[in-house]
């Protein structure tokens, strides 16, 4: 069995765990200013210019998921020196990304009809160029999140942030409307690339051998074709929303979804960002990659799901309070897809377990049926109940049909569902009283500010009481050893 020491900075443990610090105090940076500068700019823009940005969005996060064919995590994984790669990876994903840009540029007139927003054309051509500045960081990027050197990437995420908002908010504060938007993102991300060429070890350099490209694009491809998967079922509710409702009520939708990832920003984010190289580590010791598994899904579980409840259960004082009576639809939205970012945190580390074990065609299929039951629960939602319906049946599928066949999968990796469960019961139970308790502050107290302050502090006080209880986890993960339970 591997033997980590934790007072060692050079072991697995120190360099992992200096990472996920730099890690999340860089998101949690980033998000508080994120949401800071979401507020003004959609008090800024209103809901319906706010929705033509979220049609360009849509088109921008559909090609990020594939645009270097999946071939840039293989530096995260690859066992030897990662430099016998990276020039290569370095081509495949700027050739990959140019050419894909191409395919937006001449689609983009029609995406933008099909969603309800024809003037959104432009705004699409201009932003989705930030898919050329990310094929050519994506191995600088990654070699970055191999050595563990978030302390690095941190001042190129937060240029990208705080530059690319000042930039668009000066922009918007002269009715420049949702172009304003587009700007500040592709700016934000050029400075950002810049930093990390910078920052990355070794130089940016380009080649081509063609066996290892072959062996790459054979690790990449189905990964990138799971993403492509991942991406639709993330969005096609964003899809269904502007195609059948318009683009006004994609803004409320998209507004709504934007802070419902809160939690999954500001906690899941940070531990991605470390576990798949950490488990990719310790994948020759199939006992203590479990065992870091489990100890990781209790911790997370115990950080996010009283969070994603509590948005849940305030969602109206909230929305009300934070953004004004306008946005006030945002809510009926916003009480389904807070409990939706729950359930997905728990898939995302589901999904980084099953890549370090290379049962990437299970991750696809999971997808793949999450994505055929969806479209037409969906659609059906929408029809019903508006943007409160597409929320609704992205929250039954999750539940009922994608976290079964996600324990299955575990299962068969060795991973027992009562093991799971374990794990992850008692957070979400808890989680569920903090969501009640914040319905039940708003039912009783008339002013908004007090009763979310009421129910922020209840679920302050079910973290403390969760993280208490994982103590005996967090040990576990600071040793990075243990067996399945």
């Amino acid at each position: 069995m591997t033997r980590l020491t934790v007072g060692d900075d050079d072991s697995l443990f120190g360099k992992a765990s200096r990472a996920l610090g730099w890690s999340l105090v860089n998101t949690a940076v980033g998000r508080l200013g994120t949401l800071a500068i979401g507020i003004a700019l959609a008090r800024l823009l209103g809901p319906a210019e706010f929705g033509v940005f979220a049609v360009a969005m849509v088109a921008l996060l559909a090609v990020l998921s594939f645009h270097e064919l999946g071939v840039s995590l293989a530096i995260v994984r690859w066992p030897g020196d990662p430099e016998e790669i990276a020039p290569t990876v370095a081509t495949i994903s700027v050739a990959s990304s140019l050419a894909i840009y191409a395919g937006c540029y001449l689609g983009a007139p029609a995406f933008a009809s099909s969603m309800g927003a024809p003037g959104a054309s432009g705004v699409i051509r201009l932003l989705t160029l930030s898919v050329v500045v990310s094929g050519f960081v994506a191995v600088p990027a990654a070699l970055l999140q191999r050595g563990f050197r978030q302390d690095r990437k941190m001042l190129a995420d937060q240029v990208n942030n705080w530059g690319g908002a000042l930039v668009s908010i000066a922009l918007a504060a002269t009715g420049t409307g949702a172009m304003s938007l587009a700007v500040g993102r592709l700016a934000g991300s050029a400075a950002s690339a810049v930093l990390l060429v910078r920052a990355a070890p070794g130089s940016m350099r380009f080649g081509f051998d063609p066996g290892r490209a072959r062996a790459l694009l054979r690790f990449g491809v189905p990964l990138a074709g799971s993403s492509i998967v991942v991406f639709a079922v993330n969005t096609v509710d964003q899809v269904v929303v502007g195609h059948v409702l318009g683009a006004t009520a994609l803004g409320f939708y998209v507004l709504a979804f934007n802070l419902s990832q809160w939690p999954v920003t500001m906690f899941s984010q940070p531990v991605r960002s470390v576990a798949p190289a950490a488990f990719a580590r310790l994948q020759h010791d199939p006992p203590a990659l479990r065992g870091a598994f489990l100890s990781t899904a209790g911790l997370l579980a115990g950080l996010t799901l009283p969070v994603c409840l509590l948005l849940s259960g305030a969602a109206e004082p909230l929305i009300r309070l934070v953004y004004g009576d306008r946005w006030g639809p945002a809510a009926d939205a916003l009480l389904w897809l807070a409990i939706l970012g729950g359930l997905r945190i728990m898939f995302e580390l589901m999904y980084d377990y099953f890549v370090v074990l290379a049962r990437s065609r299970a991750v696809f299929t999971v997808q793949l049926i999450w994505l055929v039951v969806l479209v037409p629960a969906l659609v059906a939602g929408a029809h019903a109940k508006g943007v409160s319906g597409v929320g609704a049946a992205h929250v039954a599928v999750a539940a009922l049909v994608v976290l079964p066949m996600y324990l299955w999968e575990l299962h068969r990796a060795g991973v027992g569902t009562r093991a799971v469960l374990a794990r992850i019961g008692p957070p979400a139970a808890i989680a569920a009283g903090v969501g009640l308790a914040a319905v039940a502050a708003h039912a009783a107290i008339p002013l908004d500010v007090i009763a979310l302050a009421v129910a922020g502090t209840v679920a302050l006080a079910a973290i403390g009481l969760l993280l208490r209880r994982t103590r005996g986890a967090l040990s576990g993960l600071r040793s990075l050893e243990g067996a399945d339970a």
